[in-house]
């Protein structure tokens, strides 16, 4: 049997998904599962593709099945098994033999990997797959980080497999060390806040607007034909016309109001305080996850503070909400994009923004057909603040007094709009030239002697109100 061209470990569903799809797009593969059931199993079931797939039984007859230099992707949870996946596999590979950890990796773990692999003098990718079951079977958005040369070795395989927009592959090197795991987790945030941004809309419809899921899913399939057009608002559609099986209800009105995360979002969050990059509209979706499963403080606080979320009927119409949701949508991404810039430039890492917008217009769930003009926008200056990229000003003139109504009179009837209010607030910020901050310079001179900026630039830097305890 010929040797295969590259390896994978770890047949969970992605793992499982991304060997078939690279095993479909005429490339050799060997796999390999801790649970060798697990690896016979899915041998068994693939198929007529089951000849370009080699079933390894452990790890050193998996090694001895590809063809070097050796390239072996990593589908393993992230954190400890990553690093003990890691550990076995070197002693059994050469120096130019690749790893590339392909899972939802933190990318500070991913530094650290890829200084070790640095000071062993071995290649290692760090790279983000963003698609889920789907998109690793069908065709991903890859992100990939590394030594460059390490990329350009698989890059025929990953654009093989990847999603294409227009023909172009939608897999791309981000730069070194942990730089692809760290666009993934950029994406992810972005993908917090893109949901929630939709539930929010969501609740105002249901909520206020007392509207019932089938015609819900009417407005989002109309939606999906304009500016909004995205997978996350055509899949809204799809599940707010579902039905459950078991009562005949709408599926969403028999699920329970209360978020799972898996804590990307989250780093999202963390790294953007660390960077001093604000992204308000992320860090609302992550906390407004984390009150979701507190029902019972939630219960409690309806029954002590009274109703809930009042009529909206003949306050706003669909046509505000569809503005309000184009407004919020691009201040989030120009807070991703800004976090994006800020990390490469903390890090050193030149990440190209405009192929990260490419990267994620298919394949993964954050796709749309905004992310295009985004690109364009970003070659045409990727230093710029998307807000100010004109087809991105245009469309924030037209809709921002949308994002503001709606927001205003959700919060005097009772709606909870956490990350649409929070982009409103950064929005505002972003747009006012004299801003509130001298109050604060001030203060901090008061009680710190901070000092600040005087506007007329002369050299005195504190207040008269001398050194006070």
């Amino acid at each position: 049997m010929a040797l295969a061209e590259i390896g994978l470990v770890g047949l969970g569903v992605m793992g499982a998904a991304l060997a078939l799809n690279i095993a479909e797009k005429g490339h050799r593969i060997a796999v390999w599962n801790r649970s060798h059931d697990v690896t016979g199993t899915f041998h068994a079931g693939a198929g007529e593709l089951a000849t370009r797939i080699t079933p390894a039984r452990d790890l050193a007859d998996l090694v001895a099945a590809i063809a070097v230099p050796r390239a072996i992707i990593l589908m393993v949870p992230a954190g400890d098994p990553v690093d003990q996946m890691i550990a076995a596999l070197r002693p059994l590979l050469g120096p130019d033999d690749l790893i590339i950890d392909a899972g939802n990796a933190n990318f500070h773990d991913t530094e650290r990997r890829a200084a070790d692999a640095v000071a062993q003098g071995v290649p290692y990718i760090g790279m983000g797959v963003s698609g889920g079951e789907e998109g690793a079977r069908h065709g991903p958005a890859i992100m990939g980080g590394g030594p460059k040369a390490a990329w350009d070795r698989i890059a025929p395989i990953m654009e093989a497999i990847a999603a294409k927009h227009e023909g172009t592959p939608c897999a791309t090197w981000m730069g070194p060390g942990g730089a692809g795991h760290f666009v993934k987790t950029v994406h992810n945030g972005i993908e917090y806040a893109d949901m929630q941004m939709i539930a929010e809309v969501y609740g105002l419809m249901r909520d206020g607007l007392d509207m019932a899921a089938p015609g819900i899913a009417g407005v989002f399939e109309a939606w999906n034909e304009g500016a909004l057009r995205s997978y996350l608002i055509e899949i809204s559609g799809h599940v707010a016309r579902a039905v459950d099986p078991e009562t005949g209800s709408a599926m969403l009105d028999v699920i329970l109001d209360a978020a799972g995360q898996k804590g990307t979002g989250r780093w999202t969050a963390i790294e953007a305080q660390h960077l001093a990059a604000p992204v308000p509209v992320i860090e609302a979706a992550v906390m407004a996850r984390n009150v979701s499963s507190r029902l019972s403080e939630r219960r409690a606080g309806e029954t002590v503070f009274g109703p809930g979320p009042q009529p909206l009927a003949g306050a706003l119409t669909l046509k505000d909400l569809e503005g309000a949701l184009i407004a919020g949508k691009i201040l989030c991404y120009a807070q991703g994009f800004t976090m994006l810039d800020s990390a490469s430039k903390t890090w050193n890492w030149g990440v190209p923004l405009p192929e990260c917008a490419k990267v994620w217009r298919e394949g993964c769930i954050i796709r749309s057909a905004m992310l295009d003009h985004m690109a364009q926008a970003l070659t045409e200056d990727p230093a710029r603040n998307l807000i100010l990229a004109p087809a991105f000003t245009d469309l924030l003139k037209q809709h921002h007094e949308a994002l503001r109504r709606v927001v205003a009179t959700a919060a005097l009837k009772g709606h909870s709009l956490p990350a649409l209010s929070a982009g409103l607030a950064w929005f505002d910020l972003m747009r006012t030239a004299r801003g509130t901050a001298n109050m604060l310079q001030a203060q901090r001179d008061f009680f710190g002697a901070h000092g600040f900026d005087r506007l007329d630039g002369k050299p005195i830097h504190h207040g008269p109100w001398g050194s006070h305890a």
